[in-house]
C-alpha cells in the first residue's frame, strides 16, 4: 500500500516486530517439506541469517562461524579490522571505557587510516575458513578498495551507506556509477 510523503512522493509502509502478531494457522506442515535455504546469485544459504557489516558484529572469526552454521556475515571493509593489523586491544579498550568517554575514543580510533593491505588478508582469512566471504563498502570507497577485496577472494560485495543511489551527483570527486559498477563486477554486489 502506498502512502503520501509528500508532493510527487510516495513510499510503501514499514512494519517493525511491535507491529506484527504470528496466528497459528489451521493448516500445519510437515518440516520435512519445508526448506529454510536462500540464494543471492549462484551462492545457497542454508539458514536465514545474513550477519549486519558491524564491526561490534562481524569480525573474520564471527563470519567463518556463521558461514559454518550455513549463513552469511559481511565485514565492515572500513572498520576497525582494516585499520588495524591487530584490533583485538582496540576492542578490549573500547569496551573498558566509560559511557561518557566511549564516543570521542572511537572517533579517535576510526582516525587510523585503513590498511589497504589488510583488505585483502581479512577477506583471506574468512576464505581459509572454507566458507563465503561477503563484505562492505561504503560508495565512495568502493572504486578505491574494490579490486584489493576481490582480490584477496571476495564472494559478495555489499555496497552500504544511510542512503544509497543509483545515481550520486558530485563537484568534488567522480560519483560512483552503481549501474555500471555491477554490471562490470566480477562478484554479486
Amino acid at each position: 500500500m502506498e502512502i503520501e510523503i509528500g508532493i510527487a512522493k510516495s513510499g510503501r509502509r514499514a512494519w517493525g516486530f511491535d507491529d506484527i502478531a504470528i496466528v497459528p494457522s489451521r493448516r500445519t506442515r510437515d518440516p520435512d517439506d519445508v526448506s529454510t535455504t536462500w540464494e543471492i546469485d549462484a551462492f545457497t544459504f542454508e539458514i536465514p541469517m545474513m550477519a549486519s557489516a558491524m564491526d561490534s558484529a562481524v569480525s573474520p572469526t564471527t563470519a567463518i562461524e556463521i558461514g559454518n552454521l550455513g549463513g552469511l556475515a559481511v565485514l565492515n571493509l572500513e572498520g576497525l579490522w582494516t585499520r588495524y593489523a591487530d584490533p583485538d586491544p582496540v576492542y578490549a579498550e573500547i569496551a573498558s571505557l566509560p559511557p561518557e568517554k566511549s564516543t570521542q575514543r572511537m572517533q579517535e580510533l576510526y582516525q587510523e587510516p585503513i590498511k589497504p593491505e589488510l583488505i585483502g588478508q581479512r577477506v583471506q582469512e574468512i576464505k581459509d575458513g572454507g566458507v563465503m566471504a561477503a563484505a562492505s563498502l561504503t560508495p565512495q570507497n568502493v572504486g578505491k578498495y574494490a579490486e584489493m577485496a576481490i582480490g584477496g577472494g571476495l564472494d559478495i560485495l555489499v555496497i552500504q551507506g544511510t542512503v544509497v543511489s543509483a545515481e550520486h551527483v558530485s563537484t568534488r570527486e567522480e560519483p560512483l556509477d552503481l549501474n555500471n559498477f555491477i554490471v562490470n563486477s566480477d562478484v554479486p554486489v
